[in-house]
């Protein structure tokens, strides 16, 4: 049980760095309650516009996790996604990656006018 315990926390860690970190840099952003199987995403930026979720696991499963965020961004009716990934032997939400679909960042492209 304590490993269970401890990856919750490591992700409840982490859901929380990335909060403080969008913040900090001017964005409105908050975790989000548990949703049991109708899961909406670990963290919300703007009135919904945005739904992040957060890993902080020892493995990279990019395509699994696109996969969840699919559902979430259904669940949670956001218009844009990512997932932000925890870098390892890094403490800061800035040093990690953020990794979305093609077809979502050539929408964020044509929405600031590029």
């Amino acid at each position: 049980m304590t490993t269970i315990r401890s990856a919750k926390a490591k992700g409840t860690n982490f859901e929380t760095e990335v909060v403080r970190f969008l913040e900090a840099n001017g964005f409105p952003a908050r975790r989000r309650a548990r949703a049991g199987s109708k899961d909406n995403g670990d963290v919300e930026i703007g009135d919904n516009k945005w739904t992040i979720e957060a890993k902080a696991t020892k493995s990279i499963d990019i395509p699994q996790y696109l996969r969840e965020l699919d559902v979430e961004m259904v669940n949670s009716g956001a218009e844009y996604g990512a997932v932000w990934v925890k870098r390892r032997g890094k403490s800061s939400a800035g040093d990690g990656y953020v990794i979305m679909d093609g077809h979502s960042f050539l929408e964020i492209l044509r929405q600031i006018g590029i």
